[in-house]
């Protein structure tokens, strides 16, 4: 099994929160190699200050991944922003703590290589976030999208 070194960095007044043993248990299901990693959890201003000055794109996102090396090993930032989480786990009817693991899983992935910038990349990276989350327990983190496709399709 791959090794894992994690620092979880609360920066984030948003309450409740997972555990940094929680974080470091989803980020280690989703591991190809070893990794170092250094997890933010951020609020909304931080966030969103991040977004614009990384990605040219002003506003808040749930998860920024910034790869740092990958020689000898994997090592990279993830940001996730509390508040982003919060507000899509109500809207998509999901538990907090599921959207946080699947949310960790992503940014894993992404600082493996993984992407979603093409549809088939997307299909590739979904099907290990779906396969890793659901290992872990929770339901798979696309199902609310996939059955909103279905029934579009079925009735558009």
């Amino acid at each position: 099994m791959p090794k894992l070194s994690m620092d979880v960095q609360i920066a984030s007044n948003f309450q409740p929160l997972p555990s940094a043993t929680q974080f470091r248990k989803w980020a280690r299901t989703a591991l190809r190699i070893d990794t170092e990693i250094a997890l933010r959890i951020v609020d909304e201003e931080e966030g969103r200050t991040l977004n614009r000055d990384y990605r040219g794109k002003d506003y808040a996102t749930n998860v920024l991944t910034f790869p740092l090396t990958e020689e000898p090993y994997l090592m990279g930032d993830i940001i996730i922003c509390a508040p982003v989480v919060a507000s899509e786990a109500a809207a998509q009817h999901k538990s907090l703590d599921a959207h946080f693991a699947h949310l960790t899983v992503h940014g894993v992935l992404h600082l493996h290589g993984y992407d979603h910038e093409t549809e088939p990349q997307a299909e590739l990276m979904e099907s290990l976030e779906t396969e890793i989350v659901t290992r872990l327990g929770y339901p798979d983190p696309y199902l609310t999208e996939k059955m909103e496709w279905t029934e579009n399709k079925h009735h558009g």
